[in-house]
């Protein structure tokens, strides 16, 4: 199953090209997934394959060692030189699979200056992603940290087996022909985003238990979902899995209450029961019982924090959400779930945006931010409405599942 794991992120997540670099990000511990996805690279041949781990007990350290005045400071080397070679061409890979509550009990201002002195260096790497210029893709890995938060009531070995086994099923592998299925799946979703593009409402209406909410979307958006074309040409699939239909909401459009319907886990923490009101595209107010802190500096990152990137539909019956199981990690939460996302847009999502600066693009309404985080606020009990331009309310969405044919 790794290696099928492998070969799927290689042959569908980023259809590498012979010749292409690949740059890879991944935790200690999903080596084994990593050689896998390393060797069916090289096979398709790529001209050379670079990974950089990361280690929770090591970021743990800098938290409980590293003195107060250090927090300020990221490795802008290393941002410097990935920037570089995506700029190159290199393709991009990532394996989430941290601990999603690996810093919860760490002072929250030292990881929102951490967060940010990372999101500031990193911003030229991220703009090549968001702008998707480059074929990228992010799967995951079952680690012993993530499984003990996914299944608390397992023993270590067997939460992490568990968590492979709903990792493979999620991520559409366990079939007889898994980039066949991939293949399947990618024309459904490019059926959806075919519909709501030719529909081009005006809006999206979010309705259902303390939610009602409006957001409008940007001047020229473009609905995208499944495999798409990256500005090198390579068709690529962003996320493995995923379920969604997202496009680009107008930053100053967006008005009323929401709450979330699941957790988010973010900066290592969590963030729970959050509600919100949004006025002119701003969050005015809002309130989280768990993890408001984390919340309240994420907010004030910049001036971006606070409006909408991106907007995306997804139906409560998508495998994810069926599954039942609460993955604590948004690469598979925000698949289970509608979700919005507040940060940076995706450009991508923007019809006729090749060339455009930020300043163009805010002019249309796409939002500008050193961030982009997820989180759902859909569930069995969401309905989603569009709004023409004329006034007319189309049905989209009733209690979570899509009534478009």
């Amino acid at each position: 199953m790794l290696d099928r794991l492998g070969e799927v992120a290689v042959r569908t997540g980023l259809n590498i090209k012979p010749g292409q670099q690949l740059i890879i990000t991944a935790p200690l511990e999903s080596a084994s997934l990593v050689r896998r996805i390393t060797e069916h690279a090289y096979k398709a041949g790529s001209s050379l394959v670079t990974t950089f781990y990361s280690d929770d007990e090591a970021t743990l350290a800098r938290y409980r060692y590293g003195h107060d005045e250090t927090f300020d400071t990221a490795a802008g080397w290393l941002a410097h030189g990935m920037t570089e070679g995506f700029r190159e061409g290199a393709a991009r890979l990532a394996i989430t699979g941290s601990d999603p509550v690996l810093l919860a009990d760490q002072d929250p201002s030292r990881i929102s200056r951490a967060a940010r002195a990372a999101s500031v260096v990193n911003r030229p790497a991220m703009k090549i992603i968001t702008s998707f210029d480059v074929n990228w893709t992010i799967v995951a890995a079952s680690t012993v940290a993530w499984a003990r938060q996914v299944f608390p009531f397992l023993q270590d070995d067997e939460a992490v087996s568990e968590l492979w086994q709903a990792i493979f099923k999620a991520s559409r592998i366990t079939g007889g022909d898994p980039v066949a299925e991939w293949a399947a799946h990618n024309t459904q979703l490019h059926k959806r985003a075919a519909f709501l593009n030719d529909a081009r409402y005006e809006a999206l209406h979010f309705t259902g238990p303390g939610t009602d909410l409006t957001v409008g979307l940007a001047d020229g958006h473009h609905w995208a979902g499944g495999a798409e074309k990256a500005g090198n040409g390579v068709i690529c699939n962003p996320n493995l899995p995923t379920e969604e239909v997202f496009t680009t909401p107008h930053r100053l459009k967006v008005e009323g209450h929401v709450v979330s319907s699941k957790p988010l886990f973010n900066q290592s923490s969590l963030i729970d029961g959050i509600s919100v009101r949004f006025e002119g595209g701003k969050i005015t107010e809002m309130h989280a019982v768990k993890g408001q802190d984390v919340l309240a500096r994420i907010l004030d990152t910049d001036e971006g924090a606070r409006r909408l990137g991106e907007v995306a539909l997804v139906p409560h019956s998508s495998p994810i959400s069926q599954s039942g199981v609460l993955f604590k990690n948004t690469l598979f939460d925000e698949n289970a779930a509608s979700h919005i996302a507040l940060g940076q847009a995706y450009s991508k999502c923007m019809r006729d945006a090749e060339g455009l600066d930020d300043t163009a693009l805010a002019a249309r309404g796409a939002n500008n931010s050193i961030l982009h985080i997820d989180w759902m606020i859909g569930s069995g009990e969401t309905d989603v409405d569009g709004l023409t331009s004329d006034g007319q309310r189309v049905k989209l969405m009733r209690k979570g599942e899509w009534v478009i044919s």
